[in-house]
């Protein structure tokens, strides 16, 4: 997949949110896209999704347009967790498959890979389950860091080539965290994975790594190269962040 020279505004406003950004990636890489909130790292993957059009540049799928692919059959290709998901008062098996007939087993597989298998176990009903109570009176509440496993199963229970994660650990505490991005690959498997996150710490995974400001694509490289840039972005977010956690 291609950005070439992708330009972005939202509706009603004069600022761009991407100005000029071109970059690449392939099938089975591991690119995650950093910078601070408002750098334009969602819109990117709104754009990528074909959510919304780029007002100047293209986006190219094998060296095509995308917009000359059906809209429908080119968004099959993402699994997406975005950071506003939505998980809904039907089974917890239904929630995973997006769906009414749902693969039992294979739900139960996805919600290990993404971390839920404990919590599974203590479910008086399994993945049949009811989320929450608006219809259940046995419904079950769930955590903001459990409904982030439970949608990122989701994505998984889709089964697309390309996976996109807008930061998909933003609720969970730091071990739930790091059993995520300790395990990152073999949830993802081989399949090509943007991670799209403003904590530098969790990208470390990935060996591509795009930053993001004021809208433009200002450093890519892996992390090792970025921090050791002392002009550059990344290597004045990481120390921003990294103080936080030095003694």
């Amino acid at each position: 997949m291609e950005f070439r020279n992708v330009s972005f505004r939202y509706p009603g406003t004069e600022t761009w949110a991407l100005k000029h950004i071109s970059l690449t990636f392939r099938a089975g890489e591991r690119l995650a896209v950093v910078g601070q909130n408002g750098s334009g790292k969602t819109t990117f993957i709104k754009l990528l999704c074909r959510l919304y059009e780029p007002d100047e540049g293209s986006i190219l799928l094998n060296g095509t347009d995308i917009r000359e692919y059906d809209i429908e059959e080119y968004r099959k290709i993402f699994s997406v967790v975005f950071q506003d998901y939505q998980l809904f008062s039907f089974s917890l098996a239904q929630n995973v498959a997006a769906g009414m007939e749902p693969d039992g087993n294979r739900v139960t597989g996805c919600l290990q890979r993404a971390g839920f298998g404990e919590r599974l176990s203590g479910m008086p009903l399994g993945t049949d389950t009811c989320l929450y109570k608006d219809f259940e009176e046995n419904g079950v509440e769930i955590s903001g860091g459990e409904a982030q496993k439970i949608a990122l199963a989701r994505a998984l229970y889709k089964d697309a080539p390309i996976v996109v994660l807008d930061e998909p650990t933003a609720a969970l505490d730091p071990a739930a965290e790091y059993e995520i991005y300790s395990r990152f690959n073999d949830i993802v498997g081989n399949k090509a994975a943007i991670y799209i996150s403003h904590r530098l710490s969790s990208c470390r995974f990935c060996d591509d790594i795009a930053v993001f400001n004021k809208g433009e694509l200002v450093q890519r490289g892996s992390h090792e190269e970025l921090v050791c840039r002392e002009e550059g972005k990344y290597f004045e977010l990481w120390n921003a962040q990294a103080q936080h956690y030095a003694e």
